[in-house]
């Protein structure tokens, strides 16, 4: 389980893979100058509820992976998040669509 933390003092969890995905969309938008809403369904061991932050590239943030190796990359769901994060809403955590052969 990895961890995203946001501006020094909010963590989320994640599974690395999801980590891996969203920290390319992120990287990307924020190489562009882009800010965004990230938002996210909150851990119920940890009370539940959804969790929104609004990213800026004056913002520090920092992903924390458990494992040691990098996951396999799914090109379909880096599109599926990256036109999440390019709507209105901003960036959600969408299912990870089937890799087409």
């Amino acid at each position: 389980m990895g961890k995203l933390t946001y501006d020094s003092n909010l963590t989320a969890d994640f599974d690395d893979r999801v980590l891996a995905h969203i920290q390319l969309v992120i990287g990307a938008k924020l190489r562009r100058g882009e800010s965004f809403y990230f938002s996210w369904r909150d851990d119920p061991l940890t009370g539940g509820g959804r969790s929104t932050v609004w990213v800026h590239p004056g913002i520090s943030l920092a992903f924390k992976y458990f494992g040691g190796k990098v996951p396999t990359l799914n090109r379909d769901w880096i599109e599926a998040l990256s036109l999440s994060a390019n709507s209105a809403t901003g960036l959600q955590v969408v299912a990870e669509p089937a890799e087409r052969l």
